[in-house]
């Protein structure tokens, strides 16, 4: 980086009085939110401005709540630079560099866009600088600290988190499945799980209709929804993932478990339309984790061991023999997308054969309605080749 990279629009004096400043502020957990944290950054800097004769106007005022600086994707920051390349304002006034950005990369990308904006960047809690060679030298020190803290905060989160989960702690738990309500700890108690009594029925029932009725996961959830019973969130229409997972979950049997995933460090996947509309995102996949490897942890029971057993081996079993199975590699699997929506096709297998069919069913989602369920199962599978 060359002399002249960024610092000499960093920290310098503003000059003349009565130019247009815009204002940022960053918190990055909910307890610094409640505690109003981030607005105490923006009063000491609406007081650095009006001490520098600096006019902040309202919409120029950006603040990201909750938000990590680890990642560059903050409403906030994204309306900032918006705003910036439109040449809105002169001068950008902010709490400390780790407020702007944790990764020392991302700091220098932000400082040196900003200075082709022709924006000067003012940080509150540094001293005045020149723009020397050293002054940049000890911004990259300061930046390197920011992102050391940053991955010692976390390792040190993880390491409490896993402590407590080995100690049996509920509070690691990120919130309670349905059927139960989580109770915060208090000076007299630890936090827990207490049964949601008019939830718990539902979840018996589920597990009753899937192991002794043989019903379907699709058909539990059309029952729920022609019932209006409703979800978590209010909702009176269930989704055959939430069903699905609610069979899975072992705090059912009265072992909740912790670390059922970690994070591979690599992006999600992004999907066909997320590609076609050249849309990135910014969450970490995550993978699923043995089960020999998770911490357990005990919570009041809503079934059996052996129910919740049960329905674990058919569980296993029907996604084992569903011809909707494609764990299996195929010719045109990805590829092959419908010509009106774009909606990518599913090969369907011969349940009995489990031989590639040659046409293709659409995911949820398609938009013209597939044709009545009775008529599909009945439909032959036709073998390649014979149109």
């Amino acid at each position: 980086m060359n002399e002249s990279s960024n610092g000499s629009m960093v920290g310098q004096s503003t000059g003349r009085p009565g130019r247009v400043a815009a204002v940022y502020a960053r918190v990055s957990s909910d307890r610094q939110r409640r505690e109003q944290t981030i607005q105490s950054q923006t009063v000491a800097l609406r007081e650095l401005a009006g001490a520098r004769g600096l006019l902040v106007p309202e919409d120029l005022v950006f603040e990201d709540q909750g938000f990590s600086g680890a990642v560059l994707r903050r409403p906030g920051l994204e309306r900032l630079r918006d705003l910036a390349a439109e040449g809105r304002f002169e001068v950008l006034l902010c709490h400390a560099p780790d407020r702007l950005a944790r990764r020392y990369a991302y700091q220098v990308l932000l400082l040196e866009e900003l200075q082709r904006a022709g924006v000067e960047v003012v940080f509150a809690k540094e001293p005045e600088r020149s723009g020397t060679p050293e002054d940049e030298l000890l911004r990259q020190f300061q930046g390197m600290i920011a992102e050391y803290e940053r991955a010692q905060i976390a390792e040190r989160c993880r390491r409490g988190k896993l402590h407590r989960a080995r100690a049996g702690a509920v509070s690691v738990l990120a919130r309670a499945p349905y059927g139960y309500r989580y109770v915060k700890r208090s000076e007299h108690a630890d936090a827990y799980f207490e049964i949601d009594e008019t939830e718990a029925p539902i979840v018996r029932e589920i597990f009753r209709r899937y192991l002794e009725d043989g019903e379907s996961i699709a058909q539990i959830a059309r029952w729920l929804s022609a019932q209006g019973v409703p979800t978590r969130t209010g909702r009176t229409g269930w989704n055959n993932a939430t069903i699905w997972g609610m069979l899975r979950n072992p705090a059912y049997a009265g072992q909740a478990a912790y670390g059922k995933t970690h994070a591979t460090g690599e992006p999600v996947r992004a999907t066909r339309h997320a590609r076609q509309r050249g849309q990135r995102s910014t969450r970490i996949s995550r993978e699923r984790v043995d089960g020999d490897q998770w911490k357990r942890i005990a919570v009041p029971p809503l079934v059996s061991e052996e129910q919740f057993a049960l329905v674990q081996e058919r569980l296993h079993r029907n996604g084992r023999l569903s011809p909707r199975n494609t764990r299996r590699p195929s010719l045109l699997q990805g590829i092959l997308v419908c010509r009106e929506c774009g909606v990518c096709l599913l090969p369907l297998l011969d349940s009995q054969s489990q031989r590639e069919a040659a046409r293709v069913l659409p995911l949820l989602g398609h938009r013209r309605p597939p044709p009545p369920r009775r008529a599909r199962l009945r439909e032959p599978a036709r073998p390649p080749g014979r149109g």
